[in-house]
């Protein structure tokens, strides 16, 4: 998928739990662990890895919450 791509549904998803009342950072992290699949996160990751462009903060942050939890 395009980094683009990738960027637009991460921060629908972002756009979404901030919206609802729990923890949006954690609601994120916690869907892209249940619903993307590996390659997916992969290139998420390295996305951030090069400085996040384009990305929500709570997408930033979600990823590394994943990281510190794997």
């Amino acid at each position: 998928m395009t980094d683009e791509k990738m960027i637009h549904m991460a921060n629908q998803i972002a756009a979404f739990f901030e919206t609802q009342p729990e923890d949006a950072v954690a609601a994120v992290a916690d869907h892209l662990e249940k619903f993307w699949e590996a390659r997916m996160k992969a290139q998420l990751y390295a996305h951030v890895d090069r400085g996040g462009k384009g990305l929500h903060d709570s997408v930033i942050a979600a990823v590394t919450r994943m990281r510190e939890t794997a």
